[in-house]
């Protein structure tokens, strides 16, 4: 379980309406059972993302999401070297503890709502500036071509 230590529960802030929707998309597309599960999925892979991505990708993917979903992401240090996506879901299940299936899990559905958000021509150069193995984790097929 992640949960933000710094924070009691009693004087954490409430969250915006845009962020609720995001929780209800992420809770909807990973069948979590409560709205609390949902949120810790969102600040794992949010918090992943934010080690992957630079440059106006980032900062255009932070301004199209709500904005405890961006402060979640902006927060982290760029990684100097990108992970492919199967690494990247392998990080995230040593940061979590969880297994990889739930992990992938979570980072497909994470992933859902951040395209709504997004839109497909961000979620495009994203795609562009990430290792491949990411498109599937957006739902999307991971295009090569032939040598």
């Amino acid at each position: 379980m992640i949960t933000d230590v710094r924070v009691p529960l009693e004087h954490q802030q409430p969250y915006s309406t845009a962020y609720e929707q995001m929780l209800e998309k992420v809770r909807y597309e990973g069948a979590y059972p409560t709205r609390e599960r949902a949120d810790e999925a969102v600040r794992l892979v949010l918090s992943g993302l934010g080690r992957q991505l630079t440059g106006d990708e980032r900062v255009d993917l932070a301004a199209c999401l709500p904005p405890e979903a961006a402060r979640v992401m902006t927060a982290q240090i760029p990684a100097t070297q990108p992970l492919t996506g199967w690494a990247f879901v392998k990080a995230l299940a040593a940061r979590s503890g969880a297994s990889l299936a739930t992990t992938r899990w979570d980072t497909g559905s994470v992933f859902a709502a951040v395209a709504a958000h997004a839109g497909p021509d961000l979620i495009t150069r994203i795609l562009q500036q990430l290792p491949t193995g990411h498109a599937l984790l957006f739902g999307r097929a991971e295009l090569t071509t032939a040598a």
